[in-house]
Order: C-alpha cells, then structure tokens, then sequence
C-alpha cells in the first residue's frame, strides 16, 4: 500500500489521541510503515484537538495534505466541520453525534448548528458520510468515557481501514488500563454492530 491517511478531530478530553495511538499500533502489528501527528489546541479539556495518522510505503512526513485524507474520523460535529479542508469526494467521514459546544460560541450567542445542517456541509466535499450515536453506544457500554473505541469499532467496519479488526483489539487491550479493558472492548463491538447495521440498511 502507497498511502492511506486518517485524521482524528475533537476537542480535549475526549480520547482522540488514544484513538490515533491505537490505529498507530495496529499499524505496526501488521508491519505498516506508520506515522503519527498531534495538533493540540488549548491545553485545558475542551480545547481543540487533531491527530494524523499516515500508513504505507511512500509516507514520509506526519502530516496529511489539504484535501487527501481517506478517513475523517470527527469526534465532536463542529470540530468535524473546522477540519473539512483535509476531505474530498473520496473521503470518509464518521462524525459522533456528541455536541460539545465551544465557548466562542455561547460568548457570541450563536446557536450550535443541528446534525442535519453538519451533514449538508459535510456533504459539499464528500456524500460518503456516517453519523454515530455514540451518547447511546457509550450508555450502553457502561462508561462515558469509551467514545473514542466506539468510534473505531464504527470505523473498523466500514472495510475502507486497511487493518484487521482483530489488530485493533490486540493493540486496544494493550494500551487501555487493565481494569478499564473490557469496557472498551465492549464499546468497540458495539460501535462495529451499530456501523455494519447502518451499512446494512442501506442496501
């Protein structure tokens, strides 16, 4: 494989660079050539926050092009719009549903824009685009705090990642805490069940 790019989007807290660590892993289980970049925003919890992940032969440098990511994997919807300069037509974008509105946004007044209005804009640069109903899948996994493995257990299913799922899981078990392991795991499956459902559907 010459090049295959993924990047992470999100605010502080939300576990996006876990997320670009343990496809980073994957990759390298499976002897990829990987590089891994982080983009911090402010330091406090909410800031923004963006992780690049590269894999393949011909990938020097860390960071993804303007308009040549593969995958934009959004973990907050706004944050999804903010990073739609590294989409095109060929990109796939999983966007959670989650709203974390930003502060400038309440200071100024201003409405969150709905999921819908997200989808259309996203939809100017790309049509291939999944919404996650991660605030259900997390309940149902038990933890708040498992975003980030429902999210790539959504994205494992979609058959564009060029990793096998079980690398996903062998790298998740080796990099979450003992005793927060299944409950990710979990959160994965589910997040992987919800997709290929969702894919299913469209048929």
């Amino acid at each position: 494989m010459k090049e295959f790019n993924i990047v992470i989007a999100g605010v502080g807290g939300q576990g996006t660079l876990l997320a670009a660590e343990v496809l980073g892993t994957a990759a390298l289980k499976e002897g990829m050539n990987v590089r891994v970049s982080e983009i911090h925003g402010m330091a406090q919890r909410g800031g923004a926050v963006t992780s690049e992940v590269r894999l393949g032969d011909a990938v020097l440098s860390p960071t993804v092009p303007d308009g040549q990511a593969d995958i934009l994997l959004g973990f907050e919807p706004l944050e999804t719009l903010r990073n739609l300069r590294y989409a095109s037509e060929k990109t796939l974008v999983i966007v959670s549903d989650e709203r974390i509105p930003p502060t400038e946004l309440s200071a100024k007044n201003q409405p969150y824009p709905s999921i819908d209005e997200i989808i259309k804009k996203i939809h100017c640069f790309t049509k291939n685009a999944q919404v996650v109903d991660t605030r259900r899948l997390t309940e149902k996994a038990g933890s708040s705090l498992v975003q980030n493995t429902v999210l790539l257990g959504a994205l494992a299913a979609n058959g564009k990642l060029p990793l096998e799922k079980q690398s996903l899981v062998e790298a998740l078990r080796e990099l979450i805490p003992t005793r927060h392991v299944e409950t990710n795991v979990k959160a994965f499956e589910l997040g992987y069940d919800y997709a290929i459902n969702l894919n299913a559907k469209r048929l």
